[in-house]
């Protein structure tokens, strides 16, 4: 069911470049229902932990706007689904997708320049406890964006199918 959510939300992120609330709330409803009535308590409670980990790990991401809230949203979804250690996993996945996604377009649109500058400007942001100006995040309309749902979806798909061969990291 989770890679399922994972391959909609690619979908839907490749084509619309948004990810729904029509599919991340109700994926995370689903999530808890499927590991409650799997597991009980426990797994209510492990499934919320995991939807909550994923939320809060990205919140910052979207509080600076570098993230759209489509992405933090599937992120507490699959962690409904996953749970706290293997959304941690997945996240990490997602996250050298996401990253290698962004290298190719760097270098494909040749912006490797603007990039390290923006990339300063973020975390002198960060370390001035400041928000970053509308020029480093997802307002700019020249900016390059990732599709993360992709990446994400990726990393599900990985974990799903390295799960089924038997290896656990």
């Amino acid at each position: 069911m989770g890679s399922l959510l994972a391959a909609i939300a690619a979908y839907t992120d490749w084509r619309w470049r948004r990810i729904p609330n029509w599919l991340t709330i109700p994926g995370a409803v689903l999530g808890i229902i499927t590991n409650s009535l799997a597991f009980g308590w426990p797994g209510a409670k492990h499934s919320i932990l995991g939807m909550l980990l994923g939320l809060g790990l990205l919140l910052p991401l979207v509080l600076i706007r570098s993230m759209g809230a489509g992405d933090w949203k599937l992120a507490g979804a699959v962690g409904a689904f996953y749970g706290p250690s293997q959304l941690l996993t997945i996240l990490l996945w997602g996250a050298l997708l996401g990253g290698l996604m962004a290298l190719i377009l760097i270098i494909w649109r040749r912006r490797m320049g603007q990039t390290l500058r923006n990339m300063f400007h973020i975390f002198a942001s960060f370390f001035s406890l400041h928000l970053p100006s509308s020029e480093v995040t997802l307002d700019n309309p020249d900016a390059i964006k990732i599709p993360f749902g992709i990446a994400i979806a990726m990393a599900v798909v990985l974990y799903s199918a390295g799960h089924s061969w038997g290896f656990h990291p």
